[in-house]
């Protein structure tokens, strides 16, 4: 049995170990969108370069709708796990993959016909736009391989093994460079080449994880009865789910309206903006590990009402958040330019700078988005969707006026400022509310345990 529980042993330890491999598993799940714009810029030119970047909102849009939607099933699965309720986890995996199937239906029909809608929508560059078209479309055909794999992943985080998913990410993501280099320098297909080698890449890894899953852990292996999943139950993950799902759209409506202004910059600035997030995406994966790691550990001592345990791990959470915040600050302003160069076969002087202007302004404020992820993660690991929503709308509002007021008055310095804006409104919010929640459930408990002592 490789599952784990989370519920005995010091906390920081517990969260330091857990969250290695899906730190691991993050930067490797990094490397297709990072290896894309690697090769594409390298063999095909800033402009191709500049087409996958102007991809990136909707990409992300439909993706971490998917993520968050899937990590709040498995929320249910890691509370029935921590209380140790073993017959459950089988029907929440039931249930999961159920409304995977659903989820999948539905954003594969309300996405794959609009592509280039979308783009045009976002005001991307008519040199830039039937490209871009190309890549987002087969992309989103390949929505299923992208809900599967996280759902897959999620439960199985939820049961205490953050390793198993990891290695069918490292070998998926090496297959990944394999087929970006065959299908773009040996095949001629361009920006499509790209698109379907992180597409088949997904859907190898996703295959191999299911297949594992099963055999690994027999407690996740279905029988018919545990198919029959009432309405009540897929409700309950629904209920958690969807609002994470929800919520992460809404906090992507910002980043849309960020691309919409950038946009109107240019081809040279789409191309060092997408080159400074794609360096900004790899050195946030540390402090996403920490957060998703943060909801099992979480979930599972919520499940077994240990309240004060769920108080230190998010102390440990946040002393980490800030040893990875400065380790990351150094390396940004010593390397920015050498990593950035990484991109162009012929560096450009003017994307270069303005892609270390992007990543000086946001690792200042990295500490910031380590306590929003910590949090968000905590409050929805006890099942609270409501401060996480509150702080989606705190960071779309944030990140918006930002974009447009400061894109405006500063071009694209004022641009970059957006996002650090959004992630200090949004760590506000849940930090308090995650406050609020905590009293909350200790009181609660402690009113148990006197009605208890009360009939004793």
């Amino acid at each position: 049995m490789a599952q784990k529980q989370l519920t005995e042993g010091k906390p920081i330890k517990l969260i330091l170990f857990f969250m290695l491999p899906i730190f691991l598993g993050n930067l490797f799940q990094q490397f297709y969108n990072f290896v894309d714009a690697l090769i594409v810029g390298r063999f095909l030119g800033i402009s191709a370069l500049g087409a996958v970047g102007a991809t990136s909102p909707l990409i992300f849009l439909v993706i971490s709708f998917i993520f968050a939607s899937t990590q709040g099933f498995s929320v249910i699965t890691a509370q029935k796990f921590g209380a140790q309720k073993y017959d459950e986890v089988k029907k929440s995996l039931s249930a999961s993959l159920i409304l995977s199937f659903v989820l999948t239906f539905i954003l594969t029909l309300i996405s794959v016909p609009f592509t280039y809608k979308m783009l045009a929508f976002l005001n991307t560059p008519l040199d830039i736009i039937n490209p871009a078209n190309d890549y987002l479309y087969i992309m989103f055909i390949g929505i299923f391989a992208t809900v599967f794999y996280n759902v897959s992943s999620n439960v199985i985080r939820a049961l205490g093994d953050s390793k198993t998913p990891l290695y069918f990410l490292i070998f998926s993501s090496l297959l990944n460079i394999v087929l970006d280099i065959v299908f773009i320098t040996k095949f001629n297909m361009g920006i499509k080449g790209a698109a379907w080698a992180t597409v088949i890449s997904q859907a190898v890894s996703t295959v191999l994880c299911l297949v594992f899953m099963f055999y690994k852990f027999p407690i996740l292996r279905l029988k018919k009865q545990d198919w029959k999943v009432s309405f009540d139950f897929l409700y309950e993950h629904l209920r958690v789910g969807i609002p994470m799902g929800f919520q992460m759209s809404v906090l992507t409506v910002g980043v849309i309206a960020l691309q919409y202004v950038l946009n109107g910059f240019g081809t040279i600035s789409i191309a060092a903006f997408t080159t400074a997030m794609r360096v900004d995406q790899m050195f946030s994966q540390t402090l996403l590990a920490i957060g998703a790691t943060s909801a099992v550990f979480t979930a599972q001592n919520y499940g077994a009402n240990k309240m004060s345990r769920i108080r230190e791990g998010a102390r440990a959470s946040v002393l980490l958040a800030g040893i990875v915040s400065v380790v990351s600050l150094i390396i940004v302003f010593l390397f920015s330019d050498d990593i950035v160069s990484l991109f162009m076969s012929e560096p450009n002087s003017e994307v270069i700078h303005l892609a270390e202007i992007y990543l000086h302004i946001t690792i200042i404020f990295y500490f910031f988005l380590g306590v929003l992820l910590i949090y968000r993660n905590i409050l929805q690991g006890m099942g609270n969707v409501m401060a996480p929503l509150a702080s989606g709308a705190a960071e779309l509002v944030a990140r918006t006026l930002c974009a447009f007021i400061l894109g405006h008055y500063f071009k694209y310095l004022g641009i970059c400022f957006a996002t650090p804006c959004a992630w200090v409104a949004a760590a506000i919010v849940l930090y308090l509310g995650y406050k609020i929640s905590l009293m909350k459930n200790l009181k609660k408990i402690k009113n148990k345990q006197k009605l208890l002592n009360d009939k004793i």
